[in-house]
């Protein structure tokens, strides 16, 4: 019990806790309502009855905008503290039943082309364990869900989550090796303008990644027509498209990588990688200490992940 605090000393509904700590940090009661899952007139009447029970305003309303007074300011990071301590406190209470159950989130095409390829490695080593791959274009809401680690694509920095990088990611030129030899082998990039271009429309490209038109321009390649070809939305599948021989993608390397190493694919173009911006984090909740199990797997990926940068694939 906190030091002046009384035995008898009433605490005010959680819920209004609740509702006042997610509006008083998104500085929204609309935000607050599609956090929590209910109105934003449900999230007015909380805090209504939290401010009578304090006999203070927390927020100052002016027009649409709310911010926060005095005591408002001092209680959130108290109140955000705790309901992170209280996570952490449930996470607890379930860690016997979940001891050897690992949930893993990841997008479609990584959970795919990357992780699932190699799941059986870890299982070879941690036979005991359960886990469970989650494969999904929505961020990864760890307060309504079991996850206990996720794999992003971005730029590491996600606000209550600590991100530690798994690997670096590119785009470079694959095909099937049938492309290599016929009447059009393709031996340097200029090749390409006769060949079918494969476009990767996935919703994960960040703004650095080139399409076809760049990537050709970037190395001297004139290509009035480097915008045909079929298009994908995921990039798990323009990588299947080009292993099926229907022409040649600019692929992330990630994705590719089981594929190249298999020879179901192959790099025509030495000089053909292009760096991005983004990179593959591995993430979990700040106020989340990772299980036994949990470092084990991060431990693990990141040793897949290091044997692959130094195989060249």
């Amino acid at each position: 019990m906190a030091s002046g605090s009384s035995p008898d000393e009433k605490l005010p509904a959680l819920n209004s806790l609740r509702a006042f700590e997610a509006a008083a940090r998104l500085l929204s009661f609309t935000k607050a309502a599609d956090e929590l899952g209910v109105t934003p007139g449900a999230i007015s009447q909380h805090v209504r009855q939290l401010e009578d029970f304090a006999g203070a305003p927390l927020f100052k309303r002016t027009g649409r905008q709310v911010l926060l007074t005095d005591a408002g300011e001092a209680a959130l990071p108290l109140l955000s503290n705790a309901f992170e301590q209280m996570q952490e406190a449930v996470h607890l209470m379930r860690a016997p039943v979940r001891r050897d159950r690992l949930m893993i989130s990841s997008a479609p095409s990584f959970a795919a082309k990357w992780l699932a390829r190699r799941l059986e490695r870890f299982q070879l080593e941690h036979p005991e364990a359960q886990v469970w791959v989650s494969a999904d274009l929505a961020l990864t809401d760890f307060n309504q869900s079991d996850t206990d680690l996720a794999v992003r694509y971005g730029r590491g920095s996600y606000e209550g989550l600590r991100a530690e990088l798994l690997m670096p990611e590119a785009v470079l030129p694959v095909c099937s090796p049938e492309l290599l030899r016929g009447a059009d082998p393709l031996k340097s990039p200029a090749d390409l303008v006769r060949h079918t271009l494969l476009h990767d429309e996935g919703p994960e490209n960040d703004p650095s990644c080139p399409d076809w038109t760049s990537w050709l321009a970037a190395r001297g390649v004139v290509a009035p027509n480097a915008t045909r070809g079929p298009r994908f939305n995921q990039s798990a599948l323009v990588v299947e498209a080009a292993a099926a021989g229907r022409g040649v993608a600019l692929a992330k390397r990630a994705i590719a990588a089981g594929d190249l190493a298999t020879g179901r694919l192959v790099a025509p173009f030495a000089d053909g990688s292009a760096d991005l911006d983004f990179a593959y984090w591995m993430v979990w909740p700040r106020w989340r200490t990772p299980s036994k199990l949990a470092r084990s797997f991060m431990a693990w990926l990141k040793s897949e992940a290091a044997g692959e940068e130094i195989s060249g694939v």
